[in-house]
């Protein structure tokens, strides 16, 4: 067992390592609230990580070490996250009156029913849910199981950052965490809701689909931010850096909005409609009560305005932080342009707290 769904032992970075930057938070309590105690992003090297993939762990043990230098963070414990792609999950059913250590016994026998990998290749670990609503002689069970090397390559790139992994968890289980922190920002209380998450990074374009706060399905997408960079480079003739800075900080020519921005914003909501479409089809749901944006796109002006119109449902862009306060030493208003981005990283940092 390894940790995927272990107990916290300590305080907990959230360390969000993504296919262009690696994000760090460190979470606090000030009496019933949350405080962000230390942030900060960091570029990665172009192609150290590919579709969530490390392939230069040097490069990204590197960044990690600027980004804790950067946040002057006191922890040196982190909980970091491998993608849904790369991870299998199964609810499967076990009898209730089993001890602890039995329960593991069973499931690690009973493994290779539910994971068409050899064992030897992967790390195994298991969270009971509950009693079985249908049938209190039994228990649910969330079993996950990841290949060694997706654990080992992240637990060695926090090493050669100076972190120390003592978590392990999934990206869309700290997205589902993260769901409580914009509680507030939503009509009507999320345990009782069927919420659609958009997180729109470099790359990827991650649905993930929540009913009564729970992860129901996640599907990952090839498009990102990364596409609009890309375009800004080809058409301004910029490089891969001065684009990206470009269309965070302004200053490209006037056609930009009309002839660039516009039709990315466009592609982007063609994407969250064909994802949810293919939710729907394969579900007994046909619509959801909410729409959560996040990722680096997420905050591209007007695009959750353009999703709601197009598709009919409220749609928000995700703040993390809108109930937080914030330690002094932070930057509070480049947290607030990246909090979109950073509902992983509040996710693994809540694993602090459970």
């Amino acid at each position: 067992m390894f940790g995927l769904l272990k107990r916290k032992t300590t305080t907990l970075l959230g360390l969000d390592i993504s296919s262009t930057t690696v994000k760090l938070i460190e979470l606090g309590q000030q009496g019933n609230r949350y405080r962000v105690e230390s942030y900060a992003v960091e570029p990665l090297p172009d192609g150290s990580v590919v579709e969530k993939n490390i392939q230069d762990a040097d490069a990204v043990g590197e960044s990690i070490s600027r980004v804790v230098a950067r946040a002057k963070c006191r922890s040196r414990a982190a909980a970091v996250a491998v993608s849904g792609s790369s991870v299998i999950t199964k609810t499967i059913e076990e009898n209730a009156n089993l001890s602890d250590d039995d329960l593991e016994n069973k499931i690690m026998l009973d493994a290779h029913q539910h994971i068409p990998f050899p064992l030897e290749d992967v790390y195994l670990d298991f969270e009971v849910q509950g009693v079985h609503p249908d049938n209190h002689d039994m228990v649910e069970v969330i079993l996950a199981a990841c290949r060694k090397e997706d654990v080992e390559v992240r637990e060695g790139v926090c090493t050669l950052g100076g972190l120390t992994a003592k978590v392990v968890d999934v990206e869309a289980y700290a997205l589902e965490r993260s769901l409580e922190l914009i509680q507030s920002q939503l009509d009507g209380d999320i345990s009782d809701m069927l919420v659609a998450t958009i997180d729109i990074g470099a790359t990827t374009t991650t649905l993930s689909v929540l009913n009564e706060g729970k992860t129901i399905y996640n599907r990952d997408q090839v498009f990102g931010g990364k596409q609009l960079t890309e375009e800004i480079m080809r058409r301004y003739g910029l490089s891969l850096e001065e684009a990206g800075l470009a269309k965070k900080q302004g200053g490209l020519p006037d056609d930009y909005e009309v002839e660039v921005l516009q039709q990315f914003k466009e592609a982007a909501v063609q994407q969250i409609s064909r994802s949810l479409q293919l939710f729907f089809n394969g579900s007994q749901y046909h619509d959801v009560n909410y729409i959560v944006l996040s990722g680096g796109s997420a905050s591209i002006p007007g695009l959750d305005e353009m999703v709601q119109d197009k598709l009919g449902t409220r749609t928000i862009v995700a703040n993390p932080f809108i109930d937080m306060s914030i330690a002094p030493k932070v930057n509070a208003t480049a947290l607030s342009n990246d909090a979109p981005s950073l509902m992983v990283a509040c996710g693994l940092a809540l694993r602090s707290f459970d």
